[in-house]
């Protein structure tokens, strides 16, 4: 489903990502682990277009990802791709019911009832219909997620990036969106990238790891193989 082929990113004198290598399968759930700075959001960005690679290609399906300046072929690229920011980044001006309707109204030719049917839809899937009316700051951060994932999601897309999704949440709402993930997963049929450093949430959802260091991928595979992988990546778990 994504491949990344010799990636390389830098900023300046600093070298982000050195020839990342990387299969996804389509309907997996990976989740990207790393030590801070090691680039997990960097990689995972590229997908969406925030950022580009300096060397290398990544194929969405069989199609390369288009270049900076191609417009329409990002605009095809962001109704495959959902992607959940680690702050959720709803619109503080916008009630729930908007933020959701917004990918919908400025991308497909839907009537306003058809825009409403799809809205609600995933508001009650995600257990926020009640919400619908309301602003994001009168909402909790759990309830915030859901909106986010909702709008994420609305476009149908065959993956979903979360960018640390449990970044400030208490431990019980990382369980439900540890379930939400995998409901998506079930629901949906999507493909799961999952950048984080949350080890609880990463055994409830990994089908497979990814882990970073010095600019590349040095452990791919499932949690059974975790004896197998370097040791910096068994005191990750180990904590």
């Amino acid at each position: 489903m994504i491949q990344y082929q010799g990636v390389h990113k830098g900023f300046g004198s600093k070298k982000v990502l050195q020839g990342v290598d990387l299969d996804i399968q389509k309907g997996e759930v990976m989740v990207v682990l790393g030590g801070s700075g090691s680039g997990k959001s960097v990689l995972t960005s590229m997908l969406v277009g925030l950022l580009f690679p300096d060397k290398g290609q990544i194929r969405l399906g069989a199609k390369l990802l288009p270049a900076a300046g191609d417009a329409a072929g990002w605009r095809e690229v962001w109704t495959k791709v959902g992607y959940l920011f680690q702050g959720g980044a709803l619109f503080d001006s916008m009630t729930v019911f908007a933020n959701v309707a917004f990918p919908l109204r400025h991308n497909l030719s839907l009537s306003a009832a058809e825009v409403e049917q799809r809205v609600m839809r995933l508001l009650e899937i995600l257990g926020v219909a009640d919400a619908r009316d309301k602003y994001p700051a009168e909402i909790s951060g759990g309830m915030q997620k859901r909106v986010a994932l909702a709008r994420s999601i609305a476009l149908e897309p065959e993956v979903i990036v979360y960018d640390e999704p449990t970044t400030g949440l208490d431990p019980l709402t990382t369980g439900t969106v540890g379930q939400l993930i995998l409901d998506m997963k079930q629901r949906f049929a999507v493909t799961s990238v999952v950048v984080s450093h949350d080890i609880k949430l990463t055994r409830m959802i990994a089908d497979n790891l990814a882990f970073l260091q010095d600019g590349r991928i040095i452990f791919h595979g499932p949690l059974e193989q975790l004896a197998q992988a370097p040791d910096v990546l068994q005191r990750f778990f180990a904590v």
